[in-house]
């Protein structure tokens, strides 16, 4: 047996593996404690839970780390692997507060919040009753240091744990590319700097600084005080979604408000290294990049349709139209799930479109989950390559996205991706489906989850939740967040016998 698993797992450093995974566990022990000032501010005798969940991360990740310190550079194999099971288990780390505190009595759902967090999710269990008979807390219900501990996990999930920690954390060296490319899809485009411990930092401070406008842009509203402005801050930029209330942003019932997020939800859909461009002065680089224009055209071009079609179809006014048309389309691009209305109640044709939007996500190189536009856009130019190459079937017809030539290579791997994505989305439906699930609610919670959105339709809409969930499927929409925020393969990767072999 011993020789069975050796030769299974020998071309993996599991020293390595283990020791690096301490410095994570380690990471969220540290998080664990930022709550704590917010809970003795409010008094919601909530910190003592926190001080014991950072202690039951931070020492057993300092003794793995100890015991197994990372002699050698962390891998492609081993930043499949690390970067796979720091989600899933660090979202365990994250549920102990909620779970130890009693808020959450059922593990399932305390993990399933946290996850939702962590991914930038936002499909929430709060306010609604379990299959099992229990009602749990109304979102005006919960300590204010949990929601303020579910919407931090948000923003530190938005740029990822394994870039922040590349940031502030230099022992991975160089070996940390392999988990930034395993994180982050920012190797896509051009890089910041060579370094990519200084592009981490970079990014990082870029998304605090456009975090941090944000939320004085809402603090300075009448309707918001600086915890709702804070906690909604890390939720826009993470494109997370979660609210300290149970209406979401509709409960502030202010059109400055609903203005001010989708700005800055849009923003957070831009690929942070245009960000960084901008901020340099190189205007002409962000103005060219083909995957921006195409951005910038899909979210008008939805948001004009669904207001015209509130207006004409379901008989808003055209300042409401516009208002809550450009709210939910961007919100829902860009995955970030906020509602301001009830979109079920919408006539056929917005309602059609923002369906069509739950399969589409922001730029690349975003806190936005879901497909990405880069990959619809080169799928798109394929397809009208492809008629073109049949009119001219021996002309040599490259596939450009501006300045660059898309090469076979990538547009299967794209298509591949896509192919996957949809699979998943069928295999997630078709699991709720046999659960009893109408199939509005099993189409809608499938792919809501795989493109960390949050709302969904039937009984997961925007005004519902994801209470009513067994507790099995909980913990299978939650591999659902994951393998979506991780863009499928990194996850996928490690149930293929080829990754285990030498």
């Amino acid at each position: 047996m011993n020789a069975f698993v050796n030769s299974r797992f020998q071309s993996l450093n599991w020293k390595t593996v283990v020791g690096v995974f301490g410095v994570f566990m380690v990471f969220i022990g540290l998080m664990l404690l930022i709550p704590i000032p917010v809970s003795l501010y409010y008094d919601d005798q909530i910190w003592e839970y926190f001080l014991v969940s950072a202690v039951l991360s931070f020492v057993p990740g300092a003794g793995l780390y100890i015991l197994f310190k990372p002699e050698n550079e962390v891998q492609l194999k081993e930043g499949f692997l690390i970067v796979s099971l720091t989600w899933f288990i660090l979202s365990l780390s994250g549920a102990l507060p909620f779970y130890l505190s009693g808020v959450l009595p059922s593990l399932s759902d305390a993990f399933f919040e946290t996850m939702s967090g962590l991914t930038t999710t936002g499909a929430t269990i709060f306010g609604g009753t379990t299959d099992s008979g229990y009602t749990n807390p109304a979102i005006e219900d919960v300590p204010e240091s949990l929601l303020f501990w579910r919407s931090f996990t948000h923003w530190i999930g938005g740029m990822g744990f394994v870039v922040l920690s590349i940031a502030i954390l230099p022992l991975l060296g160089t070996g940390g590319m392999q988990l930034f490319s395993n994180e982050s899809s920012l190797l896509t485009t051009d890089k910041i700097t060579p370094r990519v411990q200084e592009t981490a930092a970079y990014l990082w401070l870029i998304y605090f600084g456009l975090t941090l406008l944000h939320f004085f842009s809402l603090w300075i509203h009448p309707s918001m005080n600086w915890f709702d402005a804070l906690n909604h801050a890390f939720s826009t930029m993470a494109t997370g979604g979660f609210s300290t209330k149970n209406a979401s942003v509709a409960a502030f019932d202010s059109a400055y408000i609903d203005i001010v997020i989708t700005l800055f939800m849009f923003l957070a859909g831009v690929n942070f290294v245009l960000h960084f461009s901008l901020i340099k002065g190189d205007i002409k680089k962000v103005f060219q990049n083909r995957e921006l224009r195409f951005y910038v055209i899909c979210s008008v071009l939805f948001a004009v349709i669904i207001s015209l079609g509130l207006k004409f179809q379901t008989g808003y006014d055209w300042a409401d139209s516009f208002r809550y048309g450009f709210f939910q389309a961007i919100t829902i691009l860009t995955t970030t799930g906020y509602g301001t209305d009830d979109y079920l109640l919408w006539s056929p044709l917005p309602l059609l479109i923002l369906a069509v939007l739950f399969f589409t996500g922001a730029s690349t190189g975003s806190t936005s989950g879901g497909i990405k536009m880069i990959r619809w856009l080169i799928i798109l130019k394929d397809i009208l390559l492809e008629v073109k190459q049949r009119v001219h079937p021996k002309a040599i017809l490259p596939l450009r996205v501006g300045n660059f030539v898309v090469s076979p290579l990538q547009v299967r791997n794209i298509l591949a991706f896509l192919l996957a994505y949809i699979l998943l989305f069928l295999a997630g439906a078709l699991y709720l489906a046999t659960l009893g699930f109408d199939l509005p609610s099993s189409f809608g919670a499938s792919i809501a989850c795989l493109g960390n959105i949050g709302p969904a339709f039937g009984v997961f809409g925007p005004v519902d939740n994801y209470a009513i969930l067994p507790e099995q499927a909980k913990w299978v929409l939650s591999i659902l967040m994951l393998v979506g925020r991780l863009e499928l393969f990194t996850f996928l990767v490690l149930l293929a016998p080829t990754f285990w072999r030498d």
